[in-house]
């Protein structure tokens, strides 16, 4: 076990510890403007950029740089980069597969600097920063032709490819834990932890890693299918840190599947959903207020389903501190270990 391995699991062990909010949500704050996402160094770019919130930490790092801050102000012990789209099959969306590399490894470099003027002010509250990998927009179980059930816009190997580019530069960057997150589809998970293995063998180096599901809507499965207890049986092999859920569903609906999650995991649990759901007449574009979440997210850590929480899509600051308010006394949750089986 590395030694950040080791502080986070006893820290795990006392306390619930809160991840950061959206970005995107706080990113629309800023009303940026084609300009803002060309900045200087694409300036003769020539397809459109605006959206690209990934490529901020090379044409605006301030406005990231003020986002981590916030969330960091607001409790959160665990910041993630920001990177979600930062991988060459999404990037290729913007035309900027080139610039893969030099986004990850800025975004990194960004949280990890905030992160670490935090820990130098609050000694007592260590803060860590999470390589953040994205599912990707392609999904490789699915065909995207319902008159081809057998076609695939992209590849294992392909997936493998792009993860492993941005595992090295976010390693490069100092991040301290790698989160595999928003899986719809759990075969692009199993190539980013298939790259993840396969950097710790080149590297010498391991870091925890995080892995966290999407259910996408009531029917309680995984875009692709999976239930929550199979994903989580598809993914142990990587031996988690931590196994959880994220993003499309509010707390609401969420709670039957992280509570289904806490029963059969044998490692801890993490759990950040949306600010409800969506509603473009609110402010975050999402319903919930940071009391509604809180209050629900309260609940997850009272009835001992959670290690993590934190916020996805519509949640903010607010939001972040209305939680860590809301867990600050309450006990995690305690890992049911499984118990290893001797050959005879």
């Amino acid at each position: 076990m590395t030694d950040t391995s080791a502080l986070l699991a006893r820290l795990l062990d006392e306390r619930i510890l809160l991840l950061d909010g959206a970005m995107g949500t706080m990113i629309q704050r800023y009303d940026l403007g084609e300009a803002d996402y060309r900045g200087a160094c694409l300036a003769g770019h020539t397809h459109d950029v605006k959206g690209d919130n990934d490529l901020l930490v090379l044409t605006r790092p301030e406005v990231i740089h003020a986002i981590h801050d916030a969330y960091l102000d607001a409790g959160a012990d665990i910041i993630e980069t920001n990177t979600f789209n930062a991988t060459a099959i999404a990037q290729a969306d913007y035309h900027l597969e080139s610039r893969v590399r030099e986004i990850n490894l800025a975004a990194a470099r960004i949280a990890r600097d905030c992160a670490d003027a935090w820990t130098a002010k609050t000694a007592a509250k260590p803060r860590f920063v999470a390589g953040a990998l994205g599912p990707t927009n392609r999904t490789a179980s699915i065909s995207p032709d319902v008159n081809d059930p057998g076609a695939r816009n992209t590849t294992f190997d392909a997936l493998v490819a792009t993860y492993s580019e941005a595992i090295e530069a976010l390693a490069e960057g100092g991040v301290d834990l790698f989160l595999v997150e928003t899986v719809f589809d759990t075969l692009n998970c199993k190539a980013a932890l298939f790259a993840i293995d396969a950097w710790f063998e080149r590297s010498g180096h391991r870091l925890p890693v995080i892995v966290s599901g999407t259910i996408t809507d009531a029917s309680g499965r995984t875009l692709s299918g999976q239930t929550t207890e199979a994903f989580w049986n598809s993914v142990r092999h990587a031996r988690p840190l931590a196994v959880g859920l994220n993003c499309a569903l509010g707390a609401a609906l969420m709670r039957p599947y992280i509570e289904e999650l806490a029963r059969v995991a044998d490692t801890y649990v993490s759990c950040y959903p949306n600010a409800g759901l969506p509603n473009p007449m609110a402010e975050t574009g999402y319903d919930e207020t940071p009391e509604q979440t809180s209050r629900l997210i309260r609940d997850f850590a009272e009835n001992g389903f959670v290690n993590i929480v934190g916020g996805c899509c519509g949640t903010t600051p607010a939001h972040i501190r209305a939680i860590a308010e809301a867990v600050k006394d309450i006990a995690p949750r305690r890992v049911a270990r499984a118990e290893a089986v001797e050959a005879a």
